[in-house]
């Protein structure tokens, strides 16, 4: 019923920039949040960044002041924006959609996960 599908990762090299790109589809009512997520190898998924619909942020400590969430409400697009990137970024990125269906059934659908590496 809902798809979603991340792009945009790859290796970077500490201090560069990538920016990576969530679009969910399907039978889409609303979306309401939009989040990114991570996983390490070893460690538990974590909450990047989030935004609403009406475009208010919230960030992890550790990427404040260097990654960017941002939302393109008419294309169901999400964006994180990730410039000085750290070793410590490496990770699985995961998009996440708070989404209301036609039908009005409501719940969260995830994407397949994109691989960030961060290595000179």
């Amino acid at each position: 019923q809902v798809q979603v599908v991340e792009s945009g990762g790859g290796l970077v090299q500490p201090g560069g920039s990538l920016r990576l790109s969530c679009a969910a589809s399907g039978s889409i009512f609303s979306i309401y949040a939009m989040g990114w997520y991570r996983q390490a190898p070893g460690k538990q998924r974590e909450l990047v960044a989030s935004i609403t619909s009406g475009g208010s942020t919230s960030y992890a400590d550790s990427v404040k002041g260097r990654f960017t969430i941002s939302r393109d409400n008419a294309k169901n697009t999400v964006y994180l924006q990730m410039n000085n990137p750290k070793p410590e970024d490496t990770a699985v990125y995961y998009c996440n959609a708070d989404v209301r269906l036609f039908t009005m059934q409501r719940g969260g659908y995830w994407g397949q996960g994109t691989q960030v590496t961060v290595s000179s």
